[in-house]
Order: structure tokens, then sequence, then C-alpha cells
């Protein structure tokens, strides 16, 4: 049955990626870069200054807050095994296309982040909150698309990213001696759905504290022990990024298996893992409680080069410069333990694993909270208590099935979902892209001045009524 639920999903796939998916987020984030004149580099430097800014009211969300619960469902477990199995899978050139993906999405991730500031709303409470949902219905005037989009967005975290996180994490416990295939899966799901389930029955205040505080720690040891593997097989470097550069201009190679190549596996795991442009962070940008929308829009373009250009690149070299040469027998999490082990020996495998249960819880609770939102929109409100118990519960059941997926269907189904996601934002983003370029210029232009930028939707020309900025 779950093979052919494979078998069907799998060419759905090849219709969404080849080349639909690939041309849009490639040209609408190639294009976001032009009209932008390369924030990516202007303003890379604000980007991190804005992030340590004081909220704009005390006891309000700030832009770091925001920043680590967009970067909580960003950093997970695409952080090790998608890149480990786009090195094994797709070969040396995957990391070079993974690096291309996260420079041009950070423009996108830009557009779509300031948007959902824009067009953010104020809840009984005083807190904003938003998303793609709400700016493609009072942006483009469309309930239903944003209710088709806040559906796709609902079935992609809390079922295919949530179930594929779960089965990652069970993948890092094959190598140890008291794994039974037909009982540890099992085990490792129950725990993890337990674990999830006292956390979000918490609500949205303790994610966000809870990931703010475990985010940081994470992401810091993981590069530091990255860091310590490459300076140990430093003599291996030239050759990793020689093999990098040419087997990512193999285009004879490309051409020929296009679905199998270090192309198509290099944006597909770095859109995985950093999401830029697929409509997520938005929600969380949405929540913090900032002077101007570019501050937000900025700090979601940082998150991007924190998930890709550190933590992705800090696996892909962690496992290159080991000397072990990747293959498909090892795609996963056991290339990963593998390359390790020549540093570390048999501690190596409890770091891995370890490291995907943080990575994997943080991503599961980043995930719900994305959720949380989008049911809010659907219903116009937050669901009832007894609603969100239901679906709360079957959220959990989810993550502990995931861990017990086959690993085809698991990745299938997330891409199938995630592409869902991607081909209705990346064209809505597009549409309203002149106004989030307008509050660029807007916010240069105060900052020229030496102020520190307020922003007014009259200043852009926007005379719709909105919650905030008017």
């Amino acid at each position: 049955m779950l093979e052919k639920i494979s078998n069907f999903i799998g060419p759905i796939n090849s219709v969404l990626y080849y080349p639909i998916l690939i041309i849009l987020l490639l040209a609408i984030g190639i294009y976001f870069t032009f009209r932008t004149k390369f924030l990516q580099v202007r303003l890379l430097k604000e980007s991190i200054n804005v992030v340590m800014e004081k909220p704009e009211e005390e006891g309000s969300v700030s832009s770091f807050q925001a920043l680590m619960v967009s970067t909580a469902s960003r950093v997970g477990s695409g952080n090790i095994v998608g890149i480990s199995t786009a090195i094994c899978l797709g070969g040396y050139g995957a990391v070079f296309w993974m690096w291309v993906v996260a420079i041009i999405g950070g423009a996108s991730a830009f557009v779509e982040s300031t948007l959902a500031q824009i067009y953010k709303k104020r809840d009984e409470n005083n807190k904003s909150y938003g998303g793609p949902a709400y700016y493609i219905e009072q942006g483009l005037k469309s309930r239903v698309l944003g209710i088709v989009f806040a559906i796709s967005l609902i079935l992609t975290y809390a079922i295919g990213f949530n179930m594929l996180a779960s089965f990652n994490l069970q993948t890092s416990f094959m190598t140890y001696e008291f794994y039974d295939p037909n009982k540890t899966p099992f085990i490792i799901g129950l725990i993890l759905a337990i674990i999830t389930a006292i956390c979000i029955f918490g609500g949205g205040d303790r994610i966000i504290k809870f990931t703010s505080t475990l985010v940081p720690f994470m992401g810091i040891v993981y590069i530091l022990v990255a860091l310590a593997m490459i300076v140990v097989n430093f003599s291996y470097l030239p050759s990793v990024f020689l093999n990098i550069f040419k087997d990512a201009f193999n285009f004879k190679a490309i051409f020929a298996g296009l679905a199998s190549s270090s192309m198509m596996y290099g944006i597909k795991r770095g859109l995985y893992s950093n999401e830029a442009g697929i409509g997520s962070a938005p929600n969380a940008a949405a929540s913090a409680h900032i002077s101007h929308p570019v501050k937000q829009g900025l700090v979601q373009m940082l998150s991007v080069f924190i998930d890709t250009l550190l933590i992705c690149s800090a696996t892909a070299f962690m496992c290159l410069s080991s000397g072990i040469e990747p293959s498909e027998a090892l795609s996963g999490a056991p290339y990963v333990q593998e390359s390790l082990s020549t540093l570390l020996g048999g501690f190596g495998n409890y770091f891995i694993s370890f490291s995907l249960a943080l990575f994997t819880f943080t991503t599961l609770i980043g995930n719900l909270f994305y959720v949380d939102s989008n049911l809010s929109y659907i219903n116009k409100k937050t669901p009832s208590k007894t609603f969100m118990t239901i679906f709360r519960i079957f959220a959990v059941v989810v993550i502990m099935l995931g861990a017990m997926s086959e690993v085809k269907l698991a990745w299938d189904v997330s891409d199938l979902l995630m592409g869902l996601m991607a081909l209705i934002n990346l064209p809505s983003i597009l549409l309203l892209s002149k106004k989030a370029i307008n509050c660029l210029k807007d916010y240069e232009k105060q900052k020229a001045q030496g102020k520190n930028p307020v922003f007014k939707s009259k200043n852009i020309g926007m005379n719709e009524k909105l919650d905030y900025w008017n």
C-alpha cells in the first residue's frame, strides 16, 4: 500500500519540480535579488544589527525571538540528514547548488517576511500575527486562495515535514546494536510524540521561550564540532572544493539525468532545509513587534543564511573532509555518523543522534507554531479548545507514525506538499513585491537621514486599511 502511494506521488513531484517549481524558485529569487540591488550583500551587516534590537513594547515578541522560531523550523533534521542525502545521491556538486538556493532565496525570504509585517493583524491581547494567508487575502483580495495556502501549509508541516523529521531521527539509531527495525522506530516515535505533546499543550508563549533558548545553543555546539572536524582534516579541503565546483558544473551529467543530478538534489534539499519562498517563515515574522517591516525582512533573510551557509555547510564539510566517499548505501544519518567517527570514534554516533534529537524537536515545535496560526486564519479566530486538543493529539500521532514510515514515502510526501505551498506563495509575493520594494526604499531613505526607521503606510502610497502602520 505504502509503495503504491509513493509510486503515485513520485510522478507528481517530477511535474512540480521539473521544471515548474525550480524555474519559479530561481527566477523569482533572481528577480528579487536585482530589484533589491543585491540586499543579501548590501544589508547583511544591517540584518545582524536589527536582530539585537529590543521590541517596541515591553513583553511583545522581539526580532530575535521571531528569528529563533523561524530558525527552529528551518534548522532541523534536513540540516543533517537532508544534506547527507543530497551529497550521497546527487554528488559533491549538490553543496554548490544548495548555496545558490540560499543566496538567491535570501531575497525571497526578505520579500515574503516584509509583506507579512505590512499585512500583520492585531489580536485581542494587542499581539501581532499573520503570514502568507493574510497577505494573500488582503493584498490579492482572495480569501479562497488564502485558505488553500493555509490548508497546504497545515498539511505540509503537521503531516509531511513532521513525519519526515521523526523518520530522520530514528534513522540515526540504525547504527546501534540495540536497533530493532520492528520495535525501535515505534519506541523513538512514541517518546518524541510524548515530549512534543507536553510542550505544545503549554501554548505558543512556551514555544517562543523554549526555542529562543535552545536554538542558539544547539547551533553553536554543532558548528564548533564541525569546525574541529574541518581543522583536523584540513588537508582534504582543496580537493573538497575542487570536487564541489567540478561536479556542480558538469552539465553533461546534469542534463543526462536531471532528476538524480547534483543540481536537482542540491536545490530540493536546500529548499527543504531553508524554506525560503515557500511561505513558512512569514508566520513567525509577523509576530515581531518592530518599528519598520523591513527590519523583520532582513532578520528572516539572515535566518536563511544561518540555516544553509552555516549549519548545512557545517554538515557538508564535516562529511566531505572526513575522507569517506559518499555513497547511496550511506545516504542519510549513517554518512554523517560514519564521517564524524573518524574524529570522535564511537562517540560520533551519539553526538549525531543527540544533535538530531535537538534539531528534530525544535523543528516539530516550530512547525506546529505555524500550523496554529493558519488554523486560526481558516476559522477567523482561535479554534475552540476542544478542536485544538483533538488536532494536537492528531499531530503527535502523526509524529509517532512518521518514525515508522518508509524512507521514499517520507521524502515524497514532504516534497509534494512543500511544492504546493511554494507554487502558491512564490507567484503571490511576486505580484505583491512592489510594496515590499517600496518599503525597502523607505527604510533606506530614513537610514540615510540618520533616523531609526519608522514605517507609515502612506509614505509608500498604500491606502489600504491595515491593523498596523496607518
